[in-house]
């Protein structure tokens, strides 16, 4: 039997590079300052309750799967590093496992990786309405496809790396949908709702509508994680 802890997370602002400054745009633009700064009160709690329960783990021999991890060896020990000089909490964590004996594992294909980065940066980077309208849509058409890929690969690595009686730890954007193609013998341990973390993010742009259940949504995210 190999085990998995399941990590469904939400990219802060220090994850997102260059897409960083735009998203922060839109996001004061759309919720309105103060929402925006109660989101990443949410999502800076959310982290910290993460961190909080691996702090007692023992992470020796445990492999790291992390999406958009192109690289292992010391190139992916660069990439967390640069992570962590940034203000990743994602990435701050993975370099507390590491050090406690954990081993990266590269988790996605780059030419998968820089596409969906590719298609994104055409929509932040145009010119015109007209420009942007025109890569939002070819960014939709194959967003679905292109994210299935990316799971499936993702699959194939933990398949192939994660060796019976091994324990792995996987931080996956919510909106990726890996259960169901991991392999039976794979046991997973799920430390948040998936789907609490994925309606929390479909309901934050329409805030003013659902302030209330993003509230309790908000709450689900930062509450301590129990052992078990």
């Amino acid at each position: 039997m190999r085990t998995l802890i399941y990590v469904p997370i939400i990219h802060t602002s220090a994850d997102l590079g260059s897409l960083a400054k735009d998203v922060t745009k839109r996001g004061i633009t759309d919720l309105g300052e103060d929402a925006w700064e109660g989101h990443i009160r949410t999502v800076e709690s959310f982290w910290d309750a993460i961190i909080d329960y691996f702090a007692s783990l023992d992470a020796s021999g445990m492999k790291i799967y992390q999406d958009g991890m192109i690289a292992q060896g010391e190139a992916g020990a660069k990439i967390v590093e640069e992570g962590v000089r940034a203000g990743s909490k994602n990435h701050e964590l993975i370099a507390r496992l590491l050090k406690g004996g954990a081993v990266l594992m590269r988790t996605e294909d780059f030419n998968l990786v820089k596409e969906e980065l590719d298609r994104i940066l055409a929509i932040t980077s145009a010119k015109s309405v007209a420009q942007k309208l025109a890569a939002f849509l070819k960014y939709k058409f194959i967003k679905n496809r292109l994210l299935n890929k990316r799971d499936k690969f993702i699959v194939q690595r933990i398949n192939e790396t994660l060796l019976d009686g091994e324990k792995g730890i996987i931080f996956i954007g919510a909106f990726h949908d890996i259960k169901k193609w991991l392999p039976k013998d794979i046991q997973i341990k799920e430390i948040k709702d998936v789907y609490k973390v994925r309606a929390y993010q479909r309901l934050l742009p329409f805030y003013p509508k659902h302030k209330d259940k993003l509230d309790e949504l908000g709450r689900c995210l930062t509450a301590k994680i129990n052992e078990g």
